[in-house]
């Protein structure tokens, strides 16, 4: 199997798993508890990344990620420690980028100035909402003001500031979210990650809507007239789409993110994580324990994987397919050709052309504006053949 990962480059997830609060949409894993040993995780974390360094020696990283849960609960010492053990077997890009996920109740200048001293050099902060009745039914526990002043402080201390907010909400209009951009835009710094509201098996706000408690949700119709709006007016204020959720200045984009969508290698470290890392040229799904009492146990006794699954060829180009059309540059036909023969079937990209859902231009197919709004329908549409 080529070695295609390489022109995706190679990243470094890393999820601390710790909240405040479980907010009633996520589906991500994390977990509220009163005390962190953070010697005692900081000492697992090296210990893993330590372990895959060994396995990837040698490798030049583009990018490392704290993920959560919240890891602005971190000390700058615990991230410390992660980055050091990050420095033994692996070559560090000139431009490496180091995010790291902010809560703004966790935001403090002296401790953002830790982590910047740490090596962090990206920030990303979730505030989901500047509306007071929406950060409260979506169980944030910041106001709008905290917000505002917690992203002040990011940006006195970064370069590089992004910031999440979720549309869609229930009740929410077109006229409501337009201004609520608006709002956003002016407060920017290089990034904005916009996401639709999706209701996720096993989340609170997945057992409402199954009560019928969730009914003013817009539909269909209402959330892809606000998709549109959102491609529109970010693209005017010099933050055009390069991702189906992701909006940047120009240079700006995430690196770590752009890993994952071309298809790079990564390694996912901290309960629940997830990567791809491709050894003697086979490609390997990794999955660490969920629970952090049972992955941190593990990761003490020498390994935090609880899975690590060969993949097939077919699989690697299904997730190519999938991360790359997400993308507004699209995906290598010659890359995708290298991975699986054949690919695309000749009828199923002439059809999807000819419907004005992708284009096509050299080596490359993308979807166009229409098709990214039923973009599961073209992926399903090129993978079926």
């Amino acid at each position: 199997m080529p070695e295609t990962w390489r022109e995706g480059g190679f990243g470094l997830y890393v999820h601390w798993p710790f909240c405040e609060a479980k907010c009633p949409y996520c589906d991500f894993n994390s977990h509220v508890v009163r005390h962190v040993d953070q010697s005692r995780w900081a000492a697992a974390l090296a210990a893993e990344i330590r372990r895959y360094g060994q396995m990837t020696d040698g490798r030049l990283l583009n990018s490392i990620y704290f993920g959560g849960g919240t890891p602005s609960l971190m000390t700058p010492d615990t991230v410390r420690s992660v980055l050091d053990a990050a420095r033994e077997h692996w070559t560090w890009a000139n431009d490496i980028e180091i995010t790291l996920e902010a809560n703004p109740r966790s935001v403090e200048a002296r401790k953002f100035e830790g982590f910047r001293e740490a090596g962090v050099n990206r920030v990303s902060m979730g505030i989901q909402s500047l509306r007071a009745d929406d950060l409260r039914k979506l169980g944030r526990l910041h106001d709008v003001d905290e917000a505002r002043a917690a992203l002040g402080v990011a940006r006195s201390v970064f370069d590089r500031v992004n910031f999440d907010l979720i549309y869609a909400r229930e009740g929410q209009s077109l006229p409501d979210w337009t201004q609520e951009l608006h709002e956003a835009l002016e407060m920017a710094g290089d990034h904005l990650s916009l996401y639709q509201l999706t209701i996720e098996e096993g989340t609170v706000f997945w057992e409402r809507a199954q009560r019928g408690q969730l009914k003013r949700l817009p539909d269909e119709d209402l959330a892809a007239d606000m998709f549109l709006a959102t491609q529109e007016i970010t693209a005017a204020a010099g933050f055009p789409a390069y991702e189906v959720s992701n909006h940047a200045a120009a240079g700006a984009q995430s690196r770590h993110n752009l890993v994952y969508w071309r298809g790079g290698d990564y390694v996912g470290v901290g309960p629940g994580a997830h990567g791809r890392v491709t050894l003697g040229g086979i490609r390997h799904a990794t999955e660490a324990w969920k629970m952090p009492g049972a992955w941190i146990e593990r990761a003490e006794a020498g390994t935090g994987d609880q899975q690590v699954t060969p993949l097939a060829a077919d699989e690697i180009l299904t997730e190519f397919v999938m991360m790359g059309l997400r993308l507004t540059e699209g995906l290598s036909l010659s890359r995708a050709a290298e991975i699986a023969p054949g690919f695309p079937e000749p009828r199923s990209l002439t059809d999807l052309r000819d419907l004005g859902l992708v284009w096509t231009e050299d080596d490359r197919i993308g979807t166009s504006l229409q098709g990214r709004l039923v973009l599961n329908a073209v992926i399903a549409k090129l993978l079926a053949d």
